[in-house]
């Protein structure tokens, strides 16, 4: 009994990292539909969880470029195996809006886009997480630099 309830408290514990940890955490399934979103997503797209959850990404997010992202996530349902979008490829996934609009020089959220596929209890891979890291500063810093760089 006790193991139990150890397994559910740890549980917990790690559910609620994920809902609030800095990171947009999106898991999606091979049908590209919602299966976790959490509060760094809500935060962001003003569409809770409970909207998203079974949704597709696509009708959530009718700006995304489809094929394009699913291509990107087919692959790694292929080929087992994480790929990396960086803000320099692409300004951002998700068109967010940049959350310190006084002190920052960008109106949108620069983004890192990481998609991994999750394997299941049977080593299949049925769905993949899209984890979404704000680099707004980092990008902004850079083009800031590079501009200096070309003056002189």
């Amino acid at each position: 009994m006790s193991n139990q309830a150890d397994g559910l408290a740890d549980f917990h514990w790690m559910f609620d990292l994920l809902h609030h940890i800095d990171v947009g955490l999106v898991v999606l399934d091979q049908e590209y539909r919602v299966q976790l979103w959490n509060s760094f997503m809500e935060n962001h797209s003003g569409v809770s969880s409970s909207i998203a959850k079974q949704q597709s990404i696509f009708s959530i997010f009718s700006d995304l470029d489809a094929d394009w992202l699913k291509q990107k996530i087919d692959n790694v349902f292929g080929l087992k195996t994480p790929i990396y979008i960086s803000w320099e490829q692409r300004p951002y996934l998700f068109e967010f809006k940049c959350y310190r609009p006084l002190t920052s020089i960008a109106d949108n959220m620069y983004q890192n886009v990481a998609i991994r596929p999750i394997s299941g209890p049977d080593g299949r891979i049925k769905q993949v997480c899209l984890v979404v890291y704000d680099v707004t500063d980092v990008a902004t810093n850079k083009m800031a630099f590079d501009a200096v760089r070309q003056q002189s």
